[in-house]
């Protein structure tokens, strides 16, 4: 493929000499680059494979047992390249034929320069359109394929708050939001929280600070369920209600 602000490269696909050598010039007069010149059906393909053009100008009617429609064919099968059709056959079954390789545009011989430019242009237009399209699938793809999502029934402990996963392990609650979406836990202490077990309101401490130290008079959160029990030894023993504010 041609850099960005270079000519863009075109690819002749014709077995008659003079008719090969005038839409040379033709081209190389409209700013275009001539990537190469190839006589069948065999030659197209190699050609396509080795110089990259941006764009193929394919005669139908090749010598050899491959004709262009076939080359085409198996050009856009392989490299994903624009073809336009050359022809002095406008017979509706050729044109039918044709079809089946997807052509940018369909030329009938002879004609004239004007209608070889517009046809080229919109042939790289289309041509570049599609790539992009592709591009953005991709991505989309590779996108939604890192996206997690959490749905259906889960089974919450009704005393120390750990979940069920799919395979019957228990697991902290963090711990399963981690593994099943792209959230991050960091741990904090809530007012409500502050004001039942330490008797003030922290809201001045940033959530999630790091080196954050231990509050005194803190009660250890319930240890939860070690992996792979299905059920915890013994459920932790509730906090006390004589339990006294931390001083």
């Amino acid at each position: 493929m041609s850099k960005e602000g270079a000519p863009s490269r075109i690819l002749v696909v014709e077995d008659e000499a003079i008719v090969a050598a005038d839409i040379q010039d033709r081209l190389e007069a409209l700013g275009y680059s001539v990537a190469g010149w190839g006589t069948t059906g065999a030659e197209a393909l190699d050609l396509a494979r080795s110089s990259n053009p941006d764009l193929i100008l394919m005669d139908i009617m090749l010598k050899g047992p491959m004709n262009g429609i076939q080359a085409a064919h198996l050009i856009r099968i392989e490299l994903s390249l624009p073809v336009i059709f050359l022809t002095a056959n406008s017979d509706e079954a050729v044109l039918d034929q044709a079809k089946i390789s997807e052509p940018f545009a369909y030329l009938l011989k002879p004609f004239e320069e004007r209608q070889l430019r517009t046809n080229i242009e919109m042939a790289l237009y289309k041509s570049r359109m599609e790539r992009e399209r592709e591009r953005l699938m991709r991505e989309l793809q590779e996108a939604l394929s890192t996206i997690k999502t959490l749905s259906g029934l889960l089974p919450i402990c009704a005393w120390c708050k750990n979940v069920r996963d799919d395979s019957g392990y228990w697991m902290r609650v963090e711990q399963y939001v981690e593994q099943h979406s792209q959230a991050t836990f960091s741990h904090s202490v809530c007012p409500e929280c502050a004001s039942r077990y330490f008797g003030s309101n922290i809201d001045g401490l940033p959530e999630g600070a790091p080196g954050e130290k231990a509050i005194p008079g803190a009660t250890a959160p319930p240890e939860p369920a070690p992996q792979g029990e299905l059920f915890p030894s013994s459920p932790p023993a509730p906090p006390s209600s004589t339990d006294s504010p931390a001083s």
